[in-house]
Parts: structure tokens; sequence; C-alpha cells
């Protein structure tokens, strides 16, 4: 007696109808025609199994409030003062709600993982922490959370925002972030963070270069701290729009680097697309790293949603399937291997910042999401339609199969 059988589902591209046998949260059984007797079955119909969409880097705090910015240049600058003044009022209630919104939304996308920045300093003081944290405990039975504690507008300029980091990492955030282009000293702002990151033992996650021009960048000392500090494979950065700016050459030797780094990259599709280029009239850049060719050096990379209703994106809706769709079309993407990848970017590729593989095999968690597809392939070409999920056996949500209905 198992406590969930789902049956009739494929776990690879195209590949046979097998069964996922459940038992006290975990998967005991994949196989075909598993003979059994269950307290739940399902039948997947010919669905995708996998172990659910992980977003890397998200702004729940700030998520949904258009209705309280102006959006008149689109830019960057615009942004990050935009949300400065609105931040300012933001309440725990208010944080909360708006919050909750987007996690619930991204849970019926089929996401299972979620790293979210939250902004500290003495405009926003602790609400928005005190809000996320909430959120992270309530939705717990459907979603894994990390707190990032960030420093959207600089440390050198405002020194209590230090204060504030350490007692937010004392306090429970996951890692802490920063910010070096919103600093007048880029170079101290990242030694100041990664001397929380020592001092707590935690990890690194920068917003970095998000610009189009190649020499202005705060990657190398990034990476040469990155080392110092014995910090392989803790430290992520985000944006690096610069990239798309460069040469191939010139992008693969920076992969080289940042994987001997082990540095891993969240790439921000719909955001940068929004805030760069807005100087040029015509041909104007798409100004998306190329996360692809970094990937195929050995650099973790990932796709993620980044800001929802905001200056910074002012549309969104937390589904990272239609985020791998938007970065295969933005970078021409097309191979059948190319959209293996670009799935691995959003689901099992980066689960791995999480303390799990993110695999369906005997043994692992039973987190498993259903897909209206026969494969990942078909997935992001198709922005597949998520049908179910269970956390740890459990079911999380539950969206249904579309159902067409003839007339007799």
């Amino acid at each position: 007696m198992f406590d969930l059988v789902i049956r009739n589902v494929r776990v690879e591209e195209n590949g046979p109808l097998v069964d996922i046998a459940v038992q006290e949260g975990h998967i005991v059984d994949i196989g075909s025609d598993i003979r059994c007797e269950a307290i739940e079955t399902v039948d997947g119909e010919g669905t995708f199994a996998f172990g659910g969409f992980v977003d890397t880097h998200i702004h729940l705090d700030k998520a949904c409030i258009l209705d309280r910015c102006t959006i008149c240049e689109g830019t960057l600058a615009e942004a990050v003062r935009e949300t400065a003044r609105a931040k300012a009022g933001f309440e725990v209630d208010d944080v909360y709600a708006r919050a909750a919104r987007v996690v619930e939304k991204a849970i019926s996308h089929g996401t299972t993982r979620i790293r979210t920045f939250v902004e500290i300093d003495p405009r926003a003081g602790f609400r928005s922490f005190d809000a996320i944290k909430r959120i992270r405990e309530h939705y717990a039975f459907a979603v894994d959370i990390e707190i990032c504690a960030f420093a959207q507008e600089g440390l050198t300029n405002e020194p209590e925002t230090v204060d504030m980091l350490d007692e937010t990492l004392r306090g429970g955030a996951d890692l802490v972030g920063g910010c070096p282009y919103t600093d007048p000293d880029p170079n101290r702002h990242i030694e100041m963070v990664f001397a929380l990151a020592l001092k707590h033992d935690v990890p690194v996650d920068f917003h970095l270069d998000f610009s189009l021009d190649p020499g202005r960048t705060d990657l190398p000392a990034v990476i040469e701290a990155t080392l110092r500090h014995g910090w392989r494979g803790r430290v992520t950065i985000g944006h690096v729009t610069n990239l798309s700016a460069m040469s191939q050459a010139e992008i693969l030797s920076i992969a080289d680097r940042l994987a001997e780094a082990g540095i891993g990259l969240s790439v921000l599709p719909s955001t940068d697309l929004f805030l760069n280029g807005r100087s040029h009239e015509r041909l104007v850049p798409r100004g998306v790293a190329p996360a692809h060719l970094l990937a195929s050096r050995g650099v973790v990379t990932s796709i993620a949603t980044n800001n929802v209703l905001n200056p910074f994106t002012p549309y969104g809706d937390a589904s990272l399937i239609r985020m791998a769709n938007l970065y295969a079309n933005v970078t021409q993407l097309s191979r059948d291997e190319d959209m293996a990848l670009v799935f691995r970017m959003v689901t099992e590729g980066t689960a791995s910042k999480f303390g799990s593989a993110g695999r369906l095999e005997v043994g692992a968690e039973a987190t498993i999401v259903l897909l209206d597809s026969p494969g990942p392939g078909d997935a992001v070409r198709e922005i597949a339609r998520v049908v179910a999920g269970w956390k740890n056996g459990n079911r999380s949500f539950d969206n249904g199969k579309p159902r067409i209905h003839r007339p007799k």
C-alpha cells in the first residue's frame, strides 16, 4: 500500500509511459505498470513529470506596485528611484498580500523552489523582511523559499544598511546580496557584502553589470573576491547584460573564469529586455546575456523571473516555462539540444543551489509537477500548460487538463 501512485507519465523526452510510486514523502519506485494499491492514484494521461521549476531570482517584496509608481523613461535609474520612493510606504500586511499573489501564481505555474531578494535599508526597514518570512512559512507546503537580504541602493553611501543586513542574517535570511553598480564605491561594496557572508557563512548573490557597456564592469572584482575568500560554488550573479555587447570569444573567456570560480549566472530576460537599449531609435539591442554560451563552458546558468508588475518589469505572471520560451526566442535557439538546455536552466540544472538535485529518481523527495507535454523540448517550444503538482507527496495544486466539448 503506497501513499500515492501517479500512472502513465513520461520522465524523459518522448519516453515510455511509466508509473511513479510514493511513500512517506519520497519516491520509492519508477517503472512500467507498477502493481500495487495506493491511497491516491492519479492518471497522468501521458503528461511529462519532473521535479518542478526553480526560480533563482525574484523580488517578491516589490511586486505588484504599478499603481503607486510612474514609468516615463523606462530606465534602470528611474526604476530604482520610483521603487525607493514607493517602498518607504510599504507595510508588513501590504508586502505580504502582494507577495502572496505572486507566490500563488508561481505555485500554479509549477514552481517548487524560489530565491527571493528582500531589500533591507533605512527606507524599507525590516517590514518587507518580516512579511516575506511569513510567506516562506505559510507556503512551505508547496514551495521552498530562500530569502536573500539585499542592499539595492548601496552600502558605502549608507553604512547603517550594513548593520541592518547583519541583523537580518541573524534573524533568518539565508544569504546576502549586493548591487555594486548603485554604490559610489563598487569595490568596497563587494568587500562589505563578502564580509557579511563570511561572518554568517552564507552564499552571496550580486546584481551586476546592468548596462550595455563592456568596459564598465565589476565582474573581475567579484571573481577575485570569490577566489580570495574561498567562496567557490557559493556566489551567483544576476543580469550581467553587458555580456550581450561582447564578442563570442570574449564571452567564452569570461565563461571560463566564471567556471573556475564556481560563480553561477541568473539571466532575467523580461527585465533586461524592458530596461536596456532605450537610447536606440532603431536596431534596439536585446540586452540579454547569452547564458547558453556560458553553460557550454561549465557555468551553472539559470533563467529567472526577477520583477513582476513594477517599474523594473511592468508585466509578468511568475511563469518560468514562459520565461524559458522568451529566452529561447530572444537568443534565436532552435535545436532540440538547445531546448533541453533551456529547460534545465529553469529546473534541475539550477536546483543544486537549493541543496537538491531536483531529479525524479528512487529515494528522492516526491516533489513532482506534471506538464501537458511529451517532454522538455516541446514544453519550451509550446509554453506547455502546467497540470498539477505534489510537494513531499502531498498535492499542492491542480490546474486540470483542458477538455474540448464537441457539440452532440
